[in-house]
């Protein structure tokens, strides 16, 4: 593979996905997939639900500036209902449905997000009893990014809870500080560990490549600081899976390539050497590799249903064969593919395939 350093391009022309990529329905085989691994739930709100609001105003942050929510209204009989429903796919969520819970959840309020493919809704429940809130969002159910979140919970260090429900998707919230905040409020910290902040974002960077997940803008992923033994370690997570292999460009599944997350490719030019590179690379792969044996049939089922879907453009799919080619120069890798699940099933073989080899077959 490539080392860190020679795939790093500072250009006036930075990579850019899609502007509109399109929403791809959840097929039979995928539907039947998701229920079987109790990802399908009955919902009492679908998205449509929410889209009957009356009016909605400009939401700003802490700082008083414009974001990309808005603050939602509904008529009253509509706003009871949903009052109800909402607090009930909580309990979903996080207590399985048990609802003895309820009495003291409510609805704080509802948040419109006119940017970017989902087009999200984002509930906010509070606890009556202590004012606490917590979030989940409710989402276009869109084929790609239930790829998308299917992958990353078996092949990262990370859980994700979601649920399904014909065309609704809703998503618990991933914790964090946004990547763009994180830059700009906190990368300057004395206190922050820069070479293992680095670290960390090589094998984020390493994580989306093999999983061929795009668009890690730096707002369109969270950073996690966790104590430690006399120090803090650090954990990048993507909470944006719309462009699951979606795009025909090999770099727009790099986030070391997009301008937005420069700041994180010097702290890794300045502080990381070749060998240091090299070695958390290695490290991100084995972990991959050790999850994917242990959800291999799992794994296996999930290809075999997205080998067969269309969740891309025939263009896009013969661009990126094309540069995974070049890039790896190994033609008869991916050339054989006829769709962009293949092409991913192909690209995971192709990118931990010594790391397979050294796993320990398991006797009879």
């Amino acid at each position: 593979m490539n080392n860190f350093f020679e795939n790093i391009i500072k250009s006036n022309e930075p990579e850019k996905p899609s502007r509109k990529k399109p929403i791809f329905p959840i097929n039979t085989q995928l539907r039947s997939y998701l229920v079987r691994y109790g990802r399908e739930v009955k919902l009492p709100v679908s998205y449509k639900d929410l889209q009957r609001y009356t009016y909605s105003v400009p939401l700003k942050n802490k700082q008083g500036k414009d974001t990309s929510w808005e603050k939602l209204s509904f008529d009253m009989k509509e706003w009871e209902h949903l009052r109800v429903s909402l607090v009930r796919i909580y309990a979903i969520l996080k207590t399985e449905g048990d609802i003895s819970y309820l009495d003291h959840l409510d609805v704080s309020r509802i948040d419109f997000c006119y940017f970017g493919n989902s087009q999200p809704f984002r509930i906010r429940i509070i606890n009556k009893l202590n004012d606490n809130y917590d979030h989940y969002y409710i989402k276009q159910a869109d084929a790609s990014r239930v790829y998308g979140l299917e992958l990353e919970h078996l092949l990262s260090p990370n859980r994700i809870t979601y649920f399904t429900h014909n065309e609704t998707l809703i998503e618990e919230h991933i914790p964090g500080i946004p990547g763009d905040v994180f830059i700009t409020d906190h990368l300057q910290d004395p206190n922050i560990n820069v070479i293992r902040l680095a670290k960390e974002f090589v094998k984020f960077n390493e994580r989306c490549f093999v999983q061929l997940l795009g668009d890690m803008r730096s707002y369109n992923y969270v950073v996690n600081i966790i104590p430690d033994i006399e120090d803090f370690q650090y954990r990048i997570r993507a909470i944006d899976f719309d462009q699951q292999s979606y795009e025909g460009r090999k770099n727009l599944y790099l986030p070391q390539f997009y301008k937005e997350n420069i700041a994180f490719v010097d702290l890794v030019i300045n502080n990381l050497d070749t060998k240091s590179i090299a070695q958390y690379q290695a490290e991100e792969r084995t972990m991959m590799t050790f999850r994917l044996v242990l959800a291999k049939y799992q794994v296996k089922e999930l290809f075999d249903i997205m080998s067969k879907d269309k969740i891309s453009q025939p263009e896009k799919i013969e661009q990126l064969k094309k540069e995974l080619t070049a890039h790896f120069k190994e033609a008869s890798t991916y050339n054989k593919a006829k769709t962009m699940g293949d092409v991913v099933k192909r690209h995971l073989k192709q990118t931990l395939q010594k790391n397979l080899l050294l796993v320990p077959k398991s006797k009879p």
